[in-house]
């Protein structure tokens, strides 16, 4: 398998063509990744008990990367077809007041509003902040007696804020914190240990495909979350056909079925590439290619609603332009062979560490193009 070592080998493995900023919406895969899939695939294809149980080990290695990476214990990890899957058994299983915001990634949202219908004992209070940012002071003012637990994103989708999960811990106190964590996962040193849920998924910044998600759930919430959603593989011990046996009590009780193999070895492929390199050496590159975004902005004096500070964001910068502007805009992007994600008017660009001087000249061509045609 092949590994890398330093940030010069990981920076070297985005081999992708120039143009591509849109990593907050899908990261194509890593050559590690796409040669242990290749491999992975051969060895399932033997029909060798040896080759079968090789590749089944790769569930082993991700869950304790996983928890490596968050500081817990590999018991706390479960592996999940996506993040939704894991917010799911977190959210399906909780009772009271959950405190999320109405703009939250769908993953969120609707598994909130879905278990509040179906179940009736959860509550569910919105948040709504002109901005769109859970920070601490909003969560602080809507705080009430009936919250149980609070739902926030690591990274907001929208904007590239980031949530600062340490201090939300601080005013929340007990209460559980439940954190999608998709958009920052391996590439920010967050306080994970500050959240009881976290969630994620190796499709986007880890670039490790689909189907590599993951949830890990910590002693309170082992305590707290009930296992509504727990299939035959939600047990210890072997199979058993004659009898129902009780959940787990590790984070084995929130899962279905047994775990996709070839996923686990993606996944771990790509969390063992980010635990070789480090989580602050690819944070400092992410923030510095996320600055490189924001000069080209403001030389052609586009909007930026991410917050500017180091600590509140990680790879997502977001342009908004004036209503007149922003067709104009995306278009020039995409005559540049660029690749972003454009939403409500607003222009969402996510480099990674990789993105090189190439794609960031056209990107800087691509604004200059617009703004020499740009009506005052």
């Amino acid at each position: 398998m092949i590994r890398v070592t330093d940030l010069d080998a990981y920076l070297a493995s985005f081999d992708g063509e120039p143009g591509y900023l849109d990593w907050a919406a899908f990261g194509p895969l890593s050559p590690a990744v796409r040669s242990e899939a290749q491999g992975d695939t051969e060895l399932l294809g033997s029909g060798r008990r040896t080759s079968i149980d090789l590749v089944a080990d790769h569930v082993r290695e991700a869950r304790e990367l996983v928890a490596e990476l968050i500081g817990g214990d590999a018991a706390q990890v479960v592996l999940q077809p996506s993040t939704t899957y894991g917010l799911m058994h977190a959210i399906y299983g909780l009772a009271g007041g959950l405190m999320l915001g109405r703009g939250e990634f769908p993953s969120l949202t609707v598994a909130a509003t879905r278990a509040s219908e179906a179940l009736g004992s959860l509550q569910l209070q919105w948040l709504d902040p002109v901005d769109g940012m859970i920070t601490p002071d909003v969560v602080r003012e809507a705080l009430t007696d009936e919250t149980h637990a609070v739902a926030v994103s690591l990274v907001d989708f929208r904007t590239g804020y980031r949530a600062d999960l340490s201090a939300l811990r601080d005013i929340i106190g007990d209460r559980l914190l439940i954190v999608d964590a998709v958009q920052g996962f391996g590439m920010v040193d967050a306080d994970y240990l500050a959240a009881d849920v976290v969630c994620g998924h190796g499709y986007k910044w880890l670039r490790a495909g689909r189907g590599t998600g993951f949830a890990w759930f910590g002693d309170r919430a082992l305590e707290r979350i009930a296992p509504v959603l727990s299939g035959f593989r939600g047990v210890e011990g072997d199979l058993t056909v004659d009898d129902v046996p009780a959940p787990a009590p590790s984070a084995q009780a929130f899962s279905i079925s047994g775990a996709d193999t070839l996923a686990a070895a993606r996944l771990a492929t790509a969390l063992r590439e980010v635990a070789d390199v480090g989580v602050d050496a690819i944070e400092a590159e992410l923030a510095a290619r996320a600055s490189d975004v924001m000069f080209f902005a403001d030389r052609y004096e586009v909007p930026v609603v991410t917050p500017r500070e180091p600590e509140r964001r990680a790879g997502i910068v977001t342009l908004e332009p004036a209503p007149q502007d922003a067709a104009p805009l995306a278009a020039s992007l995409a005559n540049h062979g660029l690749t972003v994600t454009t939403r409500a008017g607003r222009i969402r660009v996510a480099p990674h560490v990789g993105t090189g001087a190439d794609t960031l000249r056209l990107f800087g061509d691509a604004l200059a193009a617009f703004a020499s045609a740009r009506v005052w």
